[in-house]
């Protein structure tokens, strides 16, 4: 008995190298186990963890959010985007670079799921690179990196989830993550004009430089912003800023957002049925498969607190030292180490649950905390060699980009995110003033 915590880990890992899908490894695990300890009993103790996520209100969010993007999607909102990026940043060194990157932030800020911010931007904005003649590894870490920022820029999934089972505020964890997400997507951008700068030498980079420059009128120029930008940005400012200023709940503010998005699918005239029905049968799928792993997830936290894994756990981490900040490190390289084989639904089910007790007995914010574990669990996603993130970008990308290439993009995005860790580990204010701030004010 006092082995099956450890067991129950290593089993989930063995049955996901052998290519099980998440949500049937922690089911299964969990049945397992919980036959172990409750023998007859254990049905019912698995069903108390799906009737406790089923009746949790904040979830109810997340597929309104996911259905705001597929709207977007649907609605070619998100070209009209990309294209008011790119004349944008069309003089910037790296320009298109640049408004991938850009578009990646505003989708992400739209639809909060990791996968779809990228997979979306990617199909726009890999031919539009590649026809410029960007290196496939500059194009491969660009989509990579800026799809991972779904993690952090609210209204993220993984807020949602994390604050759920934390029993934390939504909107304080969404303000919480506001600066830090700005601040890897203004450093991803950094890195991108001055990669494309110094690499002017080269060819492609050249070339890509002079064709990225577009002459626009004025009239031209705020035509494509007022039309592209500013409705899409103003819808997901209005969501953002009412849950942050407590005007509405995350169900609320996102049934806003899917409101908004069906008015600005009647404004571009890109409403039809067949429209509808994709949007919606994309919601269900990515629903269906978040809302099957949180259930499974639950399951197996459940399970692996009773079963001692939550006492492990503190064990292990009380064996690492006993200052504040070595729990912090041990508890964050966990993360890292469990990012490497599980998908960040499955780490927040199986961490949070275990880590919170710990956080709060050293008397650690629980808010910088969760954003040290969020930006983590980001690079977790994006470092080779079990990235998802790379597995996504392989489903859309040409034949031509190879395995090697993403791996070497990736890399100094990875770094970037490893620089906005210790910013926010350093300065612990940029991720708790502005929740200060918002708790003061309303």
């Amino acid at each position: 008995m006092e082995i099956l915590p450890f067991l129950m880990f290593l089993f989930l890992f063995g049955f996901i190298l052998l290519g099980l899908p998440v949500a049937f490894s922690l089911t299964l695990v969990a049945a397992g186990a919980g036959y172990i300890l409750f023998q007859d009993m254990f049905l019912m103790q698995l069903y108390r963890q799906v009737v406790k996520v089923s009746s949790d209100f904040i979830l109810a969010s997340i597929p309104l959010f996911i259905l705001m993007g597929a709207i977007l999607e649907r609605a070619g909102i998100a070209m009209r985007l990309f294209n008011a990026f790119q004349t944008l940043t069309a003089r910037l060194p790296g320009g298109v670079g640049v408004a991938s990157l850009a578009m990646c932030g505003v989708f992400a800020a739209a639809t909060g799921v990791v996968g779809a911010v990228e997979i979306v931007v990617g199909i726009m904005a890999i031919p539009a690179m590649q026809k410029l003649k960007y290196n496939n590894s500059l194009i491969a870490g660009t989509v990579c990196a800026g799809g991972s920022l779904g993690t952090i820029i609210p209204p993220s999934v993984i807020a949602i989830v994390y604050a759920a089972l934390a029993q934390m505020s939504v909107g304080q964890l969404f303000a919480a993550a506001m600066f830090p997400g700005l601040i890897m997507l203004g450093l991803f951008i950094l890195y991108i004009m001055i990669y494309s700068y110094f690499q002017s030498s080269s060819s492609e980079n050249t070339d890509a430089q002079k064709t990225d420059t577009v002459h626009k009128t004025t009239w031209e120029l705020i035509k494509i912003v007022s039309v592209g930008l500013l409705p899409a940005t103003f819808l997901i400012i209005t969501v953002l800023g009412s849950l942050l200023a407590g005007i509405a709940s995350p169900t609320e503010a996102a049934a806003v957002g899917v409101g908004g998005a069906f008015l600005l699918m009647f404004a571009y005239g890109e409403f039809s049925i067949k429209k509808l029905i994709d949007a919606l049968d994309t919601t269900i799928r990515i629903t269906a498969m978040i809302m099957l792993i949180v259930v499974a997830g639950t399951m197996f936290t459940g399970i692996f607190i009773v079963a001692g894994g939550a006492s492990m756990v503190r064990e292990l981490v009380s064996f690492m030292g006993d200052e504040t900040w070595q729990v912090i490190l041990v508890m964050l390289v966990i993360v890292f180490i469990i990012g490497f084989v599980m998908d960040w639904i499955s780490i927040v089910l199986i961490c949070v649950p275990i880590f919170m007790p710990i956080v709060r007995s050293f008397g650690i914010d629980p808010i910088w905390f969760a954003v040290m574990m969020m930006v983590v669990i980001q690079t977790s996603y994006l470092t080779p060699p079990m990235a998802p993130s790379i597995f996504y970008l392989k489903s859309i990308a040409p034949k031509d980009m190879t395995y090697g290439q993403m791996c070497r993009g990736v890399i100094p995005f990875v770094i970037i995110q490893f620089i906005v860790l210790i910013i926010v580990a350093a300065f612990p204010l940029v991720a708790t003033w502005l929740p200060g701030q918002l708790s003061a004010k309303f």
